[in-house]
């Protein structure tokens, strides 16, 4: 059996770091739009990751390096042969109601709960065959086949740990719990004031000693772009994540006095921005369409001037900021006569196009009214659907669309984030972060199951540059940007950003200096 890590030693740094920390205080931040839900084993957008990292927790953390760190676990052990992962527990954990946390909570959650809820996590749970507690503090996930990005799913967005005994034998969805989560996070959902503020408080209980350091934090609705900025300027609220603002305020509030920024706390995520095209039918189920659109969206002018320089043109499915990555692709750069010349090919005949943008504020409605005159500018007729977020949600989720933008977190690895987008065992209706466009390409999805489980680093890439070259001719969807979300905040919050999902986690360790 291989160690990976003992908790004598991260337990250690984090004494050592404890006595330079000041406790007290609160931090109001911003949370953009507001979420639909906290509980985070049936939501799992942007906004509720946010908000409920906070409440939840699950067996790890990831440095910014995406290096595994004890969380509920205090260790564990990968067998030689990577079969078997065994997970040691730490002692005393309890659940918000003061409930025990036990090896019978993970079982619960990994091979109950989210087999069911988590479309993102079904997929990688696929190469699991049992997952067992041999006793209150320990449990073994056992493998059909060696997979080696499955260290990596094991942080509160992937796999949120849910208590048994509120959820076993219900309505998952419609559980009353679902008003008022419960986990064994650094902080408890105090109140939910819609439309104005989250309010979360410090867990007296948590388990690991003398944190959190906050005493409170509250997640600040307000729904105009400009009022969040004013709300930062003024002092109401002292952390911004990335997105929450528009681009163009990013350069004029970080030359503020006392205001700190940073680009770390996206390494897990590396948000990949697309726009679902419908596979299945009107103009879009069409390739020629599909890759007529590439050529006629100017994804320069985008970057540059809608999103002020924060992010790289998109060339495929897998981001360079992660493994895996390839160049070697067809490029679809600006280029209007093509794109005139594709759709005359395939014989498009006028026939309207939905475009669906994602309600996240200005900037989204600014790309999606770039699009549409891309589009009309080469003979597409273009209709622009307003939604708030529970509608675009819905249509989504019911396939009710054309073309639709959204961003994708990759977790790390293909085989984590990028995978379930495409393969057709993952087309599911009712979920927006699925295979929604309803891509189907067995001989893809065969080279998609072999590039998960192949151990060799070199044979995983070239498996991922065949499927990059091929399924980018195919342009199931329409890769837009790699996106940069700067996070703002006042220079006395300190220890914020520390883990690959940054402010997601980072209030267990936040302090405010005095």
């Amino acid at each position: 059996m291989k160690k990976l890590i003992t908790a004598t030693f991260v337990s250690l740094g984090l004494a050592a770091a404890a006595q330079a920390q000041d406790a007290g205080g609160r931090l109001d931040i911003v949370v953009q739009p507001e979420p639909p839900s906290l509980m985070l084993g049936l939501v799992s957008n942007g906004p509720t990751q946010l908000v409920a990292g906070d409440i939840y927790e699950s067996l790890l953390r990831y440095d910014t390096d995406l290096n595994p760190q004890p969380s509920l676990a205090k260790s564990w052990e990968i067998s030689e042969g990577g079969l078997t992962y065994t997970f040691h527990l730490r002692d005393g954990v309890k659940w918000h109601d003061g409930a025990p946390f036990t090896a019978a909570d993970v079982v619960f959650s990994a091979d109950v709960f989210l087999r069911k809820t988590h479309a993102r996590l079904r997929v990688s749970l696929e190469h699991v065959d049992s997952i067992t507690a041999p006793d209150d503090l320990t449990v073994v996930f056992q493998l059909k086949e060696p997979f080696g990005p499955f260290i990596g799913v094991f942080e509160a967005g992937t796999m949120p740990m849910v208590p048994e005994h509120i959820y076993k034998d219900t309505d998952f969805a419609n559980n009353p719990a679902n008003n008022t989560p419960i986990g064994t996070g650094p902080f408890k959902f105090d109140k939910w004031e819609k439309g104005s503020y989250i309010h979360l408080v410090k867990n007296e209980d948590y388990y690991l000693d003398g944190q959190p350091y906050l005493d409170e934090i509250y997640y600040r609705v307000i729904p105009d772009a400009a009022a969040r900025a004013v709300a930062f300027e003024n002092g109401d609220v002292n952390v911004l994540p990335g997105g929450s603002i528009e681009n163009w305020d990013v350069a004029r509030l970080i030359k503020m006095d006392n205001v700190c920024s940073t680009g770390k706390g996206w390494e897990y995520f590396a948000p990949h921005a697309l726009a679902w095209l419908n596979n299945r039918e009107g103009p879009t189920s069409h390739k020629e369409f599909r890759q007529a659109l590439m050529y006629a969206i100017d994804r320069e002018f985008v970057k540059d001037v809608i999103w002020n320089g924060y992010g790289t043109v998109a060339t495929g499915p897998i981001s360079s900021r992660t493994k895996f990555y390839s160049d070697d692709v067809n490029h679809y750069d600006y280029n209007p006569d093509k794109a005139r010349a594709l759709l005359k090919q395939m014989g498009y005949d006028g026939t309207p196009v939905r475009i669906l943008p994602l309600p996240y504020g200005e900037t989204w409605k600014r790309w999606g009214e770039a699009m549409k005159q891309n589009l009309e500018e080469v003979g597409v007729s273009v209709d622009m659907v307003a939604s708030d977020v529970a509608g675009w949600n819905q249509k989504l989720g019911d396939w009710d669309y054309d073309i639709a933008f959204t961003y994708m977190y990759q977790y790390g690895d293909p085989a984590l984030g990028v995978a379930r987008n495409y393969l057709a065992s993952n087309i599911a209706k009712g979920s927006p972060w699925n295979n929604v466009e309803g891509y189907a390409n067995p001989e893809l999805d065969a080279k998609w199951a072999a590039a998960a489980i192949e151990p060799d680093v070199a044979k995983r890439q070239t498996l991922y540059d065949e499927i990059q070259s091929e399924i980018v001719e195919d342009v199931p969807v329409a890769w837009l940007l790699e996106i940069e979300f700067p996070t703002i905040y006042r220079c006395d919050v300190k220890d914020l950003v520390t883990t690959a999902i940054g402010v997601n986690d980072g209030a267990r360790d936040a302090w405010i200096e005095k």
